[in-house]
């Protein structure tokens, strides 16, 4: 199994002292965040095939990547990178430490360790079209040679990601908008004309509207590469257009304190800070009190970031 840390929350970035103590402990355990018992996951040993971690700031876990390196269990990073105006990400690591540090992790332990999301992409005042191309073609040419792939999508607007962004928009005093697929699918395009001039791939994560190649996020390949063996894993994407590689996530919705407007995994940022103060690092779970989200065994393929999530968000 592949174990996903996490697409519900910022593990690398708030929680690397839980992960060391349950990686030692050999196990997780996860509250169910849509109803149903709790449920253990491995962390160690043959049941491990490999870990995805998703984050905005790797700093605070480089000792917990040292750690699985030396232990011989391959992982992947999907390293979130945005670059958008504070209104948007109050709290996120800006776009030049941002780009230091995948730059960093890919010198560590190799190109292949890393994959850069340019996502969810989200359409304001802030951040139009021309925005979204200037910002990337930054990025993409600070990233240029420490990254192979960046992953792309676009926001979907859930009931809570709508009331958070309306409560930005109110606060900040931008505008937000979901424009048509049309203009989403031009966009994509003058993005991935951008990413190959700079030698980058580009993968759409569960948006067959948007078109290109589809997404692994939780790439079996990718992860057998870094491993130096075959990781033979079912795929198991949850949405039309995912080819996800199934796998076990050990986060909790609500724990993720970034502060980002568009979040689908936080209902209420108040409430997230709240249960972040409150974690304890010797738990057994990262935060007991989570529920939320829709009906699921606890083993499905991942639910990607915001742009492009089964439910991320």
């Amino acid at each position: 199994m592949i174990v996903s840390a996490s697409y519900r929350t910022d593990i690398p970035a708030f929680y690397a002292a839980w992960f060391r103590a349950r990686w030692a402990a050999g196990f997780a355990r996860v509250v169910n965040p849509y109803g149903g018992p709790s449920y253990e996951v491995a962390l160690r040993g043959e049941a491990v095939d490999g870990y995805v971690f998703w984050t905005r700031n790797i700093a605070p876990f480089r000792d917990n990547l040292r750690l699985l390196r030396d232990a011989g269990q391959p992982f992947m990073v999907q390293y979130t990178l945005t670059g958008y105006p504070r209104a948007l990400e109050s709290r996120v690591v800006e776009q030049g430490p941002g780009i230091a540090a995948i730059k960093d992790l890919a010198a560590e332990f190799g190109r292949r360790c890393v994959v850069w999301r340019y996502d969810p992409i989200v359409f304001t005042s802030l951040t139009e079209a021309a925005d979204h191309r200037r910002n990337f073609a930054a990025l993409a040419a600070g990233l240029a040679g420490s990254v192979d792939e960046v992953c792309l999508s676009f926001a979907n607007i859930y009931r809570k990601s709508r009331r958070n962004l309306d409560a930005s928009a109110r606060r900040h005093g931008f505008t937000w908008r979901d424009p048509a697929w049309d203009e989403k699918r031009s966009l994509r395009l003058e993005l991935e004309a951008i990413a190959a001039d700079h030698g980058l791939t580009v993968s759409v994560c569960s948006q067959a509207e948007a078109g290109g190649a589809a997404a692994r996020c939780i790439d079996a390949e990718r992860l057998s590469d870094l491993a130096g063996r075959s990781i033979k894993v079912r795929r198991k994407g949850n949405r039309p257009a995912c080819l996800c590689a199934e796998s076990r996530d050990i986060g909790a919705y609500d724990s993720c304190p970034h502060g980002c407007a568009y979040c689908y995994a936080v209902r209420d940022r108040d409430r997230a800070a709240g249960n972040y103060r409150r974690h304890d690092p010797t738990g057994e779970c990262l935060n007991p009190s989570s529920r939320a989200g829709l009906s699921s065994d606890g083993t499905k393929g991942h639910t990607p970031a915001l742009g492009a999530t089964n439910e991320r968000r």
